[in-house]
């Protein structure tokens, strides 16, 4: 790993209120604050460089304009977010329909300071009755559905993009996710887990279920595309607030049997020798060294450029995409006993029926 990167995780460390060693001097700054920014803890490492004051030599007009765009870009954009969210659980409350979120706000609310994680769309499941609900809000409120994607609905509300899941995972990518879908229905009935926002009801995953559904998107990203260190801090968090609740008996051999156990582990390595949690806190920190080092390093360092995926060319898209399967093959082989063809030729297909995913 270069040296910028060293320093990332020494500032993350730190931000979350773990001990650190040393910074590596001298400290490329605009290098640290654009590797930062990609990782999506741009807030993070800034409470770390706070902790650090008297040996960081960060220029001042970096650092207000970095502190500039926290206030902007993640605490404000909180405050807005948690008023999307409660102003959607308040129509659909109204309507009759019961709202779970998933990922992001649940997500937030186990890291120790909510508004320093970054907010994205907003992944909410309806029980199975999204159709009735896509429904009652396009007539209300004249919103615009979006079914072109395979295994959620999307709309724009209060500035932010709902994804409105029918399905947990995308069933069309893999025999894996097809298979696993059952299980994420099942778990899906529960709503025995809830908060209050300002009186709206807001459902959130059961324990089991947001285990699950976690360690799935992060590794389904981590073979595609990629995935950052903010979702290992999700899920590093959510084990510290949570695991007590895990049935990780039944996780681990769900994981074990599809192909997920071996990358599990190491998620769970370099939270714990990457990042400062206590290991006590997982189930299961088991791993080749080498192989971590070479996870750590495609977090950190992406082989292929993930912008290159959202070329305006659609023949550059794809040829770009086809060298990135390929060249992702080793990612593969951690994240599913699917077989690759098999994997393909699927992803192929889901582009048929959803030509706009292509």
């Amino acid at each position: 790993m270069i040296d910028q990167s060293e320093n990332l995780l020494t500032f993350i460390r730190l931000g979350i209120g773990h001990s650190a060693n040393g910074i590596i001097l001298p400290v490329n700054w605009p290098v640290l604050k654009n590797i930062s920014d990609h990782q999506g803890l741009s807030a993070i490492v800034l409470d770390g460089i706070d902790r650090l004051q008297q040996e960081c030599n960060l220029p001042l007009n970096l650092k207000l304009q970095w502190i500039g765009e926290v206030l902007q870009d993640y605490e404000a954009r909180y405050q807005a977010y948690q008023k999307a969210i409660r102003d959607l659980a308040y129509f659909y409350n109204s309507h009759g329909f019961k709202m779970m979120i998933l990922k992001g706000y649940a997500c937030s609310l186990d890291w120790p300071k909510p508004d320093h994680r970054p907010c994205g769309d907003i992944d909410i499941w309806q029980f199975g009755d999204y159709k009735s609900a896509d429904v009652c809000i396009s007539k209300e409120k004249s919103v615009e559905i979006d079914s072109s994607h395979h295994h959620h609905t999307v709309f724009n509300w209060g500035g932010f993009t709902i994804e409105n899941h029918f399905d947990f995972v995308n069933v069309h990518a893999n025999r894996t996710n097809a298979q696993l879908e059952v299980v994420f229905k099942e778990l899906g009935k529960d709503d025995s887990h809830f908060i209050e926002m300002h009186g709206e009801k807001v459902y959130l995953p059961f324990p089991n279920l947001h285990a699950l559904f976690l360690l799935r998107h992060a590794i389904i990203e981590f073979a595609a595309s990629g995935i950052s260190l903010r979702q290992l801090l999700d899920w590093a968090f959510f084990v510290e607030k949570h695991g007590c609740y895990v049935d990780w008996h039944w996780l681990e051999n769900l994981l074990d049997k599809y192909g997920m156990k071996e990358l599990y582990g190491i998620f769970n390595a370099i939270c714990v020798e990457d990042m400062g949690f206590k290991s006590e806190i997982f189930n299961y920190v088991q791993f080749n060294p080498s192989l971590k080092d070479r996870v750590l390093n495609e977090i950190l360092c992406p082989k292929y450029d993930r912008t290159k995926a959202h070329d305006s060319i659609a023949v550059s898209r794809i040829v770009y995409k086809f060298k990135r399967w390929k060249g992702n093959a080793w990612k593969r082989k951690l994240c599913s006993n699917d077989s690759s063809w098999s994997t393909f030729w699927n992803n192929v297909w889901g582009h048929v029926l959803k030509p706009a995913s292509i």
